[in-house]
């Protein structure tokens, strides 16, 4: 089960249940011969036409109840399809952006871990280690991280599953990389090096704060689509930049050396192993003092 505290340091636990389920469908021979069915793109295609059809809606009282979902926080309409009810908006004063310059935003509601990427661009998550030119697919890139940090973000279900810039900018193109779609629960990590094979997308920030930033989403077990909203842009802080289809997801966002300095709290539970509950456009970090090498 993930290891997860708050920003006051409790620790708390989240979807258990799916937790379980999760446990034995990746630690069981017969839950991994499911999962290849499961995981391919065709299913992931089926099971996202289901949830954005009509016939999805009786799902989403069921939903509410059994995530405890306070909808009070959203904008509640009549929704057509489990997947409208999914990426609901959120009513903007229950997202406050900070709109300090300095302060390095988290773009999504999420679980948060924060890895320094070593002179090779490895870092390691849980039991399994990541080549950043994996994930990227581009070794020239890769190289302009080292030394920098890696922050993920992962999502659930019961998440708000839209996102937001963190910063003043320009924004290069989307690049897409097909794959596999995975969970992005931790409980995955130790049999499926999962930012490797699943679907993801990224692009290059030009921020006016923290250097080049790269942003990625990564598709998940049940995500069939990761929905950017614009191309080649300037975009603006607190901005949405797009939202997840059905099924928890990730984001990554990797930052050059001696661009940042994360919060303390984060840092601390990062290196114990836990993961931290963080909000869309709350403060997780400042703009560290740049010193070109």
């Amino acid at each position: 089960m993930p290891m997860i505290k708050n920003r006051k340091g409790e620790t708390v636990v989240t979807n258990p249940k799916q937790n379980e389920l999760l446990r034995k469908l990746y630690g069981s021979v017969p839950g991994r011969m499911l999962l290849k069915v499961l995981t391919s793109p065709v299913i992931s295609k089926i099971g996202g036409a289901y949830m954005s059809s009509p016939f999805s809606r009786p799902l989403i009282k069921r939903f509410i109840k059994s995530s405890n979902i306070d909808t009070s926080q959203y904008i509640m309409h009549r929704f057509h399809s489990y997947n409208d009810f999914f990426t609901r908006k959120v009513r903007p004063e229950m997202r406050p952006i900070d709109t300090e310059p300095s302060h390095l935003i988290s773009p999504c509601d999420s679980k948060l871990t924060v890895y320094k990427i070593n002179r090779k661009s490895v870092f390691r998550i849980k039991d399994s280690y990541y080549r950043v030119s994996d994930m990227l697919a581009n070794s020239f890139i890769s190289r302009r991280y080292e030394g920098g940090y890696c922050l993920i973000f992962r999502l659930e279900v019961d998440d708000y599953h839209r996102y937001c810039y963190i910063d003043n900018g320009i924004k290069t193109g989307n690049v897409h990389i097909s794959g596999e779609l995975h969970t992005v629960n931790p409980i995955a990590l130790g049999r499926y090096n999962i930012y490797k094979r699943n679907t993801r997308e990224y692009t290059v920030l030009h921020t006016d704060n923290f250097g080049d930033v790269v942003h990625m989403e990564v598709g998940a077990l049940m995500v069939g689509k990761i929905r950017n909203i614009h191309g080649e842009c300037n975009i603006f802080r607190g901005q949405e930049k797009g939202m997840f289809m059905f099924g928890g997801s990730t984001i990554v966002l990797l930052f050059e050396k001696d661009r940042i300095v994360p919060d303390s709290d984060i840092l601390r539970n990062s290196a114990e192993g836990y993961e931290t509950i963080v909000k869309f456009g709350e403060k997780i970090g400042v703009r560290a003092k740049y010193r070109k090498e």
